[in-house]
């Protein structure tokens, strides 16, 4: 029979923790992911010890060098957790024992689980926040990219999900442009309050141990360190911000990913999404499917999942920790590694679909989105708007009755609508006109486009 595994608070108790319970509570499945955060919070606050003379320059050392080792065991894989370890600092520590005797017991002077695991998920969350940042400046540049090539070609804009106005496809691609951009602003903006060292308040009140906790918040590169020890150790209101900012990305990503699916169907066909981001059907021969955009738009579920998740956890916890916060993984984990590859292979996805510029150039030519080109020509006509529209809507309701497009519609039939309609309502009638008469700040027209690519681009 093999000995069971030393807990690291198990002194006080008379009984051994029933194995079951332990099973249930063990979280090293899922917290291993923080190993190298860990590692690299332990290898600062040691080294801060010794510089306070906690412990001596030799134990130091030891340590040091049998953290790197251990890092080296998990990553190479020939240290695998177990789940009778309970948790990954569990796992560290007892290794680290095996390896450098008693000296290991010092590693853990003046520190808590709980400022330990805060610190650790504080790193985790700064590495995570600079990969989400790094997918989405490649996603940018994708989006400005698209916005350049497709800057004069003319897609309709939609409102309820009807074509309603003319629009170039750069513009769309811009709108979304500024969303992420929006999205990567959030993050930056997170960042200032994750990179905030806990490390030094020990399980909730602080230390009698001279520790430094600007030193080690240095050393690990914090931009500052805690005010309030309760609040260092309980505070999860960044995992909980962080998972939102994750859900808004994911939430544009699931728009544009609908347009993608909507746009690439046959009833649609205004886009070409590449064989190499499809997939087929195993009866279906002739089936092109938007796999790809369909799981993101799934996966999009999930982290609204773990957005609720963490709220429900949180919602009811006295101060300052509870092991209700060990479940805040999961959800963090997830709502990271989804959002990050999420954006990292939309980013693929979207730079390998074309637009149908030719298909796309018949349908926006013969389209009654043009209806409100008339509406404002007769505006410019000295008609007030309100009997333009009315006008305009009777002209659309003739037109769609007679079977003839607006652009087909004679000037003789126009002018019995309004005597003010000349010949010169066909200038309006062409979807590159319609396009570039809009002459307000950030609206649609080829040269407007070409202003807000030029300003994109500072952005990237």
């Amino acid at each position: 029979m093999t000995k069971k595994k030393e807990l690291l608070w198990q002194s006080r108790f008379s009984e051994p923790f029933d194995q079951d319970a332990l099973f249930y509570s063990s979280s090293v499945h899922v917290d291993k992911k923080l190993y190298r955060e860990d590692i690299q919070g332990s290898i600062a606050h040691v080294t801060m010890l010794a510089e306070e003379n906690i412990v001596s320059n030799d134990e130091a050392r030891q340590i040091i060098d049998g953290l790197r080792e251990i890092e080296e065991e998990l990553t190479s894989g020939k240290l695998v957790p177990h789940w009778e370890d309970e948790d990954i600092h569990t796992v560290i520590e007892n290794r680290l024992k095996e390896k450098i005797g008693a000296a290991a017991g010092k590693l853990h002077s003046g520190r808590s689980r709980n400022d330990q695991v805060a610190t650790d998920t504080r790193l985790y969350m700064r590495r995570q926040i600079g990969e989400l940042q790094e997918a989405l400046g490649t996603l940018l540049k994708v989006l400005v990219e698209k916005a350049e090539t497709y800057r004069q070609t003319i897609i309709f804009g939609y409102t309820h999900l009807q074509r309603a106005q003319p629009i170039s496809a750069g513009h769309y691609y811009l709108a979304y442009f500024n969303m992420f951009l929006r999205d990567r602003q959030r993050l930056a903006d997170l960042l200032k309050r994750v990179n905030i060292s806990p490390l030094g308040a020990a399980a909730f009140a602080g230390s009698t141990l001279p520790l430094n906790a600007e030193r080690t918040a240095v050393l690990l590169g914090f931009d500052d360190l805690f005010s309030n020890s309760i609040d260092a150790v309980s505070d999860r209101d960044i995992v909980i911000e962080f998972i939102s900012d994750c859900s808004m990305i994911m939430m544009h990503l699931s728009r544009f990913a609908e347009d993608l699916i909507l746009w690439s169907s046959y009833e649609f066909g205004y886009l070409n999404i590449s064989d190499a981001f499809a997939t087929g059907s195993s009866i279906m021969p002739q089936k092109k499917n938007a796999d790809i955009a369909e799981l993101v738009r799934g996966k999009t579920g999930r982290v609204y999942g773990n957005l609720v998740s963490m709220l429900t956890i949180m919602k009811g916890l006295p101060l300052s920790y509870n092991r209700d916060m060990q479940e805040d993984k999961p959800p963090l984990f997830d709502s990271a590694e989804t959002a990050v590859s999420s954006v990292t292979i939309f980013a693929k996805l979207l730079e390998h679909t074309t637009l149908r510029e030719e298909r796309l150039a018949k349908l926006t030519a013969e389209d009654l989105s043009l209806a409100t080109e008339i509406a404002e020509y007769l505006v410019g006509k000295q008609i007030p708007f309100r009997d333009a529209h009315r006008i305009t809507g009777k002209i659309v309701t003739w037109s769609i009755a007679s079977e003839v497009t607006l652009p087909n519609i004679p000037v003789e039939k126009f002018r019995e609508f309004s005597d003010v309609i000349g010949k010169d309502i066909y200038d309006y009638l062409k979807p590159d006109s319609s396009v570039n008469s809009k002459k307000t700040h950030g609206s649609c027209s080829f040269d407007s486009v070409a202003y807000q690519i030029e300003e994109a681009r500072k952005q990237l």
